[in-house]
């Protein structure tokens, strides 16, 4: 019986022991878990403070380089281009935006027209392109208009938001329209017009030549006026007269009428005489809610010869995966083209666009770089988009707008960078199209970390949010900003940088001297970068979706983009 009594307790202790030992192994390995478990801080701000000048200068100084020859679309410094932001974009981890690719091709035709038969409308004497321009999209050598009835449409716009519709009970099919430009709220000023002085997107010649497709028109006539149109005649002159580039027409592209045309206010004028009305009086009439279209009782005939050639471009797309909502994307975007060479020039012949727009690409490279580098990705995907031919008509925006890479429905937002602020840093931030999105607020909360506040454009009725990439993806729903730089200098040795360069910029856009330079305002570059930076964490950090504010252009296409995801 007592060698019973001792083997029970000999394996008793041999039982305890081995609960002892497994307690504390399943202890310490609790223990372990926990500590794995506790949350590392985020290196936000250190990402953030490292955004860095040398590399701005670095990706600057080799993306206008002369070796780049202008990045022309289809040319050896594009596909140069091309090969440089993906070496980079690798480099960073960032993989394939466009499936297993970086590259989205971009098919171009280029259109180069002349009029074969001059415009005529009674027996008004019209100079190509002295005091008209013509022009086609048609993929035609010959296009024509012939005693094609002229009917004043007023401002073009079928607006149901602002309640005006200048085509109402309106039938233009086969019918030449002449069309003011801009929008009756800049030509009266009136605030609760349209935008007051700000120009919407019903504004835009390019909206003017769309809806009188749409409307069935066989082409269209544009007036030129200096003001509305915040540019003079010789703006249409020069670059109606050039080689246009297009995507080419499928079956799912948008109508366009045969005929484009602008006209200037003297003949315009002259036009209305012939006809028997006063344009002044007739252009007060347009500005009117409930304005009805007047037939002019004149006829216009022209004709117009092409020869087409066919080229490419790629977009570059990449993508930075989100930990949870990875389909969900905000999306910076930058277009990575310039204007080329000019080879009839003596010496300098390359247009090697150092601000415009090698500084947005190296902007690009160096947020991708700051998403790379953070210790906490976002929940929300990053998508960096590199877009082709923008100097050409905003084309490879278009084409990813048309074609993009995920659903536009999953786009949370968008920030483009066309020629970063160079011209110091800035107590506010200038947003071009002030007022349209509720992406301003997130902004907003981004630019309080730098102490600035937001301010409208100085000049909003030129319609800078319509002119560049970011518009490609606003005008179908998507909420994108366009912001940069500000009015207010930081101080006064910052005034002096903006009004040294200042001067610089404006004398040097889109001409041969746009070339780096050692004396840029780089602080003021890499402060709006962080503020782009910041603008899209806290996008990708969240379940934000903003929306168009009510009232404005794209609010009902957001609506009902969205409404289809429900």
């Amino acid at each position: 019986m007592l060698q019973l009594i001792k083997q029970v307790v000999g394996n008793v202790k041999s039982l305890l022991s081995y609960f002892f030992i497994a307690f504390v192994i399943s202890g310490c390995s609790e223990q372990k878990q926990q500590s794995n478990n506790i949350s590392e801080p985020s290196n936000f701000q250190a990402v953030y403070d490292d955004i860095s000048i040398d590399n701005l200068k670095k990706h600057i100084k080799y993306l206008s380089s002369d070796e780049m020859a202008g990045r022309e679309p289809a040319s050896k410094g594009d596909r140069l281009t091309a090969d440089y932001l993906i070496k980079h974009l690798k480099s960073l981890g960032i993989k394939p935006g466009n499936g297993d690719s970086y590259l989205q091709k971009v098919d171009l035709l280029a259109i180069n027209s002349s009029v074969s038969q001059n415009l005529k409308i009674a027996d008004i004497e019209f100079d190509f392109p002295n005091n008209y321009v013509a022009n086609t999209r048609q993929k035609e050598t010959i296009r024509s208009i012939e005693n094609s009835e002229l009917v004043f449409v007023g401002y073009g716009i079928s607006a149901p938001e602002y309640n005006w519709d200048d085509y109402a009970g309106l039938d233009v099919a086969g019918k030449t329209v002449v069309i003011l430009v801009n929008d009756p709220g800049y030509a009266t000023g009136n605030p609760e017009l349209f935008a007051g002085k700000t120009m919407t997107y019903y504004g835009r010649w390019t909206y003017k030549y769309e809806e009188a497709a749409r409307q069935g028109a066989k082409a269209a006539i544009i007036i030129h006026e200096t003001e509305p149109a915040s540019y003079g005649w010789s703006v249409i002159k020069n670059g109606w007269t050039s080689t246009q580039y297009h995507l080419p027409r499928t079956s799912n592209s948008s109508p366009v009428v045969d005929v484009e045309m602008w006209i200037n206010v003297e003949k315009t004028q002259e036009l209305f005489n012939k006809a028997g009305l006063d344009f002044s009086v007739e252009k007060a009439k347009a500005q009117l809610a409930g304005f009805k279209a007047v037939d002019l009782g004149l006829k216009a005939s022209v004709e117009i010869t092409s020869t087409f050639k066919q080229s490419g471009s790629n977009n570059i797309v990449a993508t930075l995966k989100g930990t949870e909502a990875t389909d969900e994307h905000i999306i910076y975007m930058a277009h990575v083209d310039h204007l080329g060479q000019d080879k009839t020039l003596e010496g300098d012949q390359i247009y090697n666009g150092a601000h415009d727009n090698a500084s947005g690409m190296a902007g690009l490279l160096e947020i991708a770089r700051a998403y790379a580098s953070l210790n906490k990705k976002p929940r929300r995907s990053i998508t960096f988009v590199g877009a082709a031919a923008e100097e050409q008509g905003t084309l490879g925006s278009k084409y990813f707008a048309d074609n993009p890479t995920m659903p536009l429905s999953k786009i949370v937002g968008l920030i483009n960078m066309d020629s970063l602020n160079i011209v110091g840093r800035k107590k506010d931030i200038s947003v071009k199209g002030h007022g349209k999105s509720e992406l301003e607020e997130v902004l907003a909360t981004a630019a309080e970390k730098q102490n600035r506040k937001l301010t409208p454009e100085p000049h909003p009725e030129r319609g800078y949010y319509y002119r560049s990439d970011h518009f490609s993806l606003a005008i179908k729903g998507v909420p994108a900003l366009s912001v940069g730089g500000g009015s207010i200098s930081l101080n006064p040795e910052e005034a002096e940088i903006a009004e040294r360069i200042g001067a610089r910029v404006a004398k040097c856009y889109h001409q041969l001297c746009d070339e780096y330079a050692e004396d840029w305002g780089w602080h003021g570059a890499k402060e709006d970068l962080q503020l782009y930076f910041n603008t899209g964490y806290i996008l990708s950090t969240n379940n934000q979706w903003p929306n168009w504010y009510e009232g404005t252009e794209f609010r009902l296409l957001r609506d009902k983009m969205m409404s289809s995801e429900k």
